[in-house]
């Protein structure tokens, strides 16, 4: 199982990673371990916002991709509104394959 999560800053950013493993990657951004991501380490993380798990790297991976490329405001909507998520990722991924677990 992969999951791709969004987590926000406190300057109120948000990053978007994946992982096989949400419990210690947040724990990793949260802490600041010396494996947490350069942009968290500067950024400093506070919350994990959403997340969405899948079978395969390559599906999560694509969904990164995916989110990376929205605008701030797109995905504080996803975060938000299933049906925003739906919307702009139902033409370009197979959304069925994502579940939304925060």
């Amino acid at each position: 199982m992969y999951y791709v999560y969004i987590i926000r800053c406190k300057d109120n950013s948000l990053y978007t990673g994946i992982t096989n493993n949400l419990e210690r990657r947040i724990e990793e951004h949260i802490n600041r371990t010396k494996r947490c991501a350069k942009y968290t380490k500067n950024h400093i993380a506070i919350k994990l916002e959403a997340s969405w798990k899948t079978e395969d790297r390559k599906l999560a991976s694509k969904l990164e991709y995916y989110i990376k490329r929205l605008a701030k405001k797109q995905k504080e909507e996803i975060i938000i509104d299933d049906n925003k998520f739906k919307e702009y990722f139902s033409e370009v991924i197979d959304i069925k394959k994502y579940t939304k677990i925060i």
